[in-house]
């Protein structure tokens, strides 16, 4: 496995990592209380800096790939996968926490499913689909967003707001709102772009 390869590896097991600080453990009555107290501090600005560490992997994979020419199909389904999993996985935990409302996220995850089906039909043609650069751009604008909302509670205490979730309605989150509702309109718009430009694997 080449090293861009290994770096959408790693993305995929920064995932339950990010995952871990984001949310407080409630397994069936099992809740410590000093390790959920520590994340409801602490632990979201964990998280967005192991978010940003994934995130930059998913820049230098790709660039490492096309300097040294290592352009695989495997890394074109790594890159992809990882991408998709990272931004999906966590919205869910927002959604937990009740920051962002499920539609959205519901949107984001039916415009991967729809893409991912496309992929499946022309990987049975012998085309393996590469992400197109409208797909960075909705990627890059989730990332964005993502990021942003988990620096809102280190944001809050700073202005001397309550940061513990659900967070309160202020500049601070409304911004949050803002870049989130942007990532979602790129991603109804990269999805109808890869829906019409591929029409013809869905018309035979």
């Amino acid at each position: 496995m080449n090293l861009p390869n290994k770096l959408s590896l790693l993305r995929i097991i920064l995932i339950p990592v990010t995952l871990v600080f984001m949310l407080p453990i409630k397994i069936y009555g099992f809740e410590p209380a000093a390790w959920n107290s520590f994340i409801a501090d602490h632990g979201m600005l964990i998280a967005a800096v192991i978010f940003i560490i994934a995130s930059l992997t998913d820049f230098f994979d790709g660039q490492i790939a096309r300097r040294r020419n290592l352009i695989t199909d495997l890394g074109k389904f790594l890159d992809s996968l990882a991408d998709k999993v990272l931004i999906v996985s966590v919205l869910l935990a927002f959604i937990a926490l009740g920051r962002i409302s499920p539609w959205f996220v519901f949107i984001i995850v039916l415009r991967e499913f729809m893409i991912s089906g496309i992929r499946m039909i022309a990987s049975a043609k012998g085309v393996v689909m590469a992400a197109k650069m409208i797909g960075k751009v909705k990627t890059t604008t989730q990332m964005i967003a993502v990021i942003y909302m988990m620096f809102e509670p280190t944001l809050l205490k700073i202005f001397g707001m309550d940061s513990h979730y659900p967070l309160q309605i202020c500049a601070v989150t409304v911004i949050g709102d803002v870049l989130f509702i942007i990532s979602v309109i790129m991603t109804v718009i990269s999805g109808l772009d890869y829906l019409i430009k591929n029409k013809n694997y869905l018309t035979e």
